[in-house]
């Protein structure tokens, strides 16, 4: 892959982003809020974006969204690879229970 195709991949993953988050926003704000990982005021600002606005923001050379886990213990379950023969779903469950307590102090 190319510098230009990379650039042209980042705007288009900028803009079903911010395509994502505003519907989703509109439609279950708090939940918008847990599973974007966003604050109520970034909400606000990604709700009230015309599409012009959007298109413009998206077009930037700088990739909008970030990975939410960053220790090893989330990847770990998420992955699989803490313990031989873990209980996915268990696994998930428990990953998911770390990421909201972060959530909380957005």
């Amino acid at each position: 892959m190319n510098a230009d195709q990379m650039l042209a991949e980042i705007r288009e993953a900028n803009l079903s982003y911010l395509m994502l988050a505003q519907s989703l926003i509109r439609a279950d704000r708090e939940q918008a809020l847990y599973r974007l990982g966003i604050s109520d005021d970034t909400a606000t600002l990604i709700s009230t974006l015309s599409p012009a606005q959007i298109m413009k923001i998206a077009s930037g050379n700088t990739l909008l969204c970030a990975f939410r886990m960053s220790d090893d213990l989330v990847w770990g379950l998420l992955t699989n690879h803490s313990k031989p023969g873990a209980n996915e779903s268990v696994n998930r469950l428990h990953a998911s229970i770390l990421m909201a307590g972060r959530h909380e102090h957005v």
